[in-house]
């Protein structure tokens, strides 16, 4: 089974072919794990002002509509047509837009910066979530980089080459965390254990450095999951762990396992047990639990929050507790309803929670993911995407948050980056709520999120200079001369009546 049913499928239709190309997308897409909004009345209107400007701008640089959108002066249409309707949150000018020239300038300028993408997926080869794969016929139709492709493709081998494709090729990710998803029937985990580290060590291989990390997932309360913690340290030696408080995210009507953090008899005796290994960071799934999630599994919604998260973290401060979409709930429901919450309140459930730890508990151990929090907000209402990340910028501190986008979820994760690189929080917002501004795209704020707080946590602080020489950075010099270039296209879900 999945979340969503065969009936509430039939009124989507698949992002890939469905969704309008733009760099930067003009509607919510969504995985099989929840239903995607509508598209809003400003996005209809962003996507109406872009394929007006992208239009002239194209025909004037001699471009077709699709090539446009691929390059550096495409990317930053679409932020200046999202200034236009939401107000000016991003840097952009039309001048960057107009001219090649000083767009590719901007761009190779940034290009070098050191990013960790610590949050991203792909699906195991014979995966019954087809919702997240609908991209596979597509992506075969694409040009590949020769390099990538140097034998017959196979559906794995697309699997794979489409996610190096998009996040080292068409992005400036320098590092990536390999993610997981556990679930109570063992053929719907996103990946098997095993092939999540084969993985990662053909990755490093391939690059001829550490490009990749991977998680080892631990599934507390299922028979003998201290046995596997204990077989992953001997054989996988993860770089992390990761869990989903909720049990199982992707069968959630069947979830057996759930859990909390703090739960002194089951949890402490992992905790002491990595705490000697010195592979200290816990990766934990949180939020992404709207109301309407809620109503359908109401048993799963107190495990779905931070609450347990405090404790935890000053039981065990030698420990580093690294909270997945820093908690953020709105997922699947209107960001007009978050943002309203935000505005009446000056909070957001339950990210605002996770931000009031340090504080609350007197601890410095408790880190923020920007995965999906980010892609959600910045597409749909960027006012919010500045509230939140001024929310957890005062609470848990710039030091505390780490950069993730949930790629390949929503396509090559670029545009994420440039929308972190270009945001910035309105001066009435610090003003009323006392939030720092956000700085330049190389500032310390903004390159602390990038990579200075996941360096700091898994020991690459030597890598930015590291990856500048590697097989991986030949690889892309040749790819961005000879390569096939973006796509543009996003997995997954959008409604039909957009």
């Amino acid at each position: 089974m999945k979340f969503l049913s065969d009936e509430m499928i039939s009124g989507l239709l698949p992002a890939e072919t469905s969704s309008f190309p733009s760099p930067v997308p003009t509607q919510i897409v969504s995985s099989d794990e929840y239903l995607p909004i509508a598209q809003t009345e400003k996005q209809r209107t962003v996507e109406a002002r872009l394929k007006e400007l992208s239009g002239a701008l194209a025909k004037r640089q001699g471009l077709s509509r699709r090539r446009f959108f691929q390059t550096a002066a495409g990317m930053a249409a679409s932020f200046v047509a999202m200034n236009q309707v939401f107000g000016r949150y991003f840097a952009a000018s039309e001048a960057e837009a107009a001219t090649p020239e000083l767009a590719d300038q901007l761009a190779a300028a940034q290009s070098g910066q050191f990013i960790i993408d610590g949050h991203t997926h792909f699906l195991r080869d014979d995966t019954r979530l087809m919702g997240f794969v609908k991209g596979r016929e597509a992506v075969g139709q694409w040009g590949w980089n020769k390099e990538l492709s140097g034998k017959e493709q196979t559906i794995d081998d697309l699997k794979f080459n489409n996610y190096v494709k998009e996040v080292y090729m068409d992005s400036d990710t320098k590092v990536s965390l390999l993610s997981n998803s556990p679930s109570d029937v063992p053929e719907d985990w996103f990946i098997p254990q095993d092939q999540v580290f084969k993985t990662r060590a053909a990755v490093n291989e391939k690059a001829g450095t550490r490009r990749m990390l991977a998680h080892f997932t631990f599934t507390p309360g299922q028979p003998g999951w201290l046995d596997k913690v204990d077989e992953a340290i001997e054989r996988y030696k993860p770089d992390s762990w990761k869990g989903y408080t909720v049990g199982d995210n992707t069968h959630k009507e069947l979830a057996g396992y759930p859990w909390h953090a703090d739960d002194e008899k089951l949890m402490y005796s992992f905790y002491e047990k990595i705490m000697k290994t010195g592979i200290r960071n816990v990766c934990i799934h949180k939020g992404l639990f709207a109301p309407a999630i809620a109503e359908k599994f109401p048993r799963l919604l107190p495990y779905a929050d931070v609450s347990d998260i405090g404790k935890a973290a000053k039981d065990w401060p030698q420990l580093n507790f690294l909270v997945y979409h820093s908690a953020y709930r709105w997922v699947g429901a209107k960001p007009a309803d978050a943002m309203a919450e935000f505005d009446q309140t000056g909070r957001t459930s339950w990210t605002s929670d996770l931000a009031e730890i340090p504080e609350k508990y007197g601890v410095s151990n408790v880190y923020g993911d920007l995965g999906q929090l980010f892609a959600w907000t910045a597409v749909a209402e960027p006012r919010l995407s500045a509230a939140l990340m001024g929310t957890l910028v005062k609470g848990l501190g710039p030091e505390r948050i780490l950069w993730g986008t949930d790629a390949v979820w929503t396509g090559a994760p670029q545009w994420q980056i440039e929308g972190l690189r270009r945001l910035e929080i309105p001066e009435d917002m610090q003003k009323k709520y006392g939030f720092k501004p956000l700085g330049p795209a190389d500032g310390p704020i903004k390159s602390a999120i990038f990579s200075g707080n996941s360096a700091r946590l898994y020991g690459l602080e030597r890598h930015a200079e590291i990856v500048t020489h590697d097989r991986f950075a030949a690889l892309k010099a040749d790819y961005r001369a000879n390569g096939p270039g973006r796509s543009n296209l996003r997995y997954g879900y959008v409604t039909r009546s957009a």
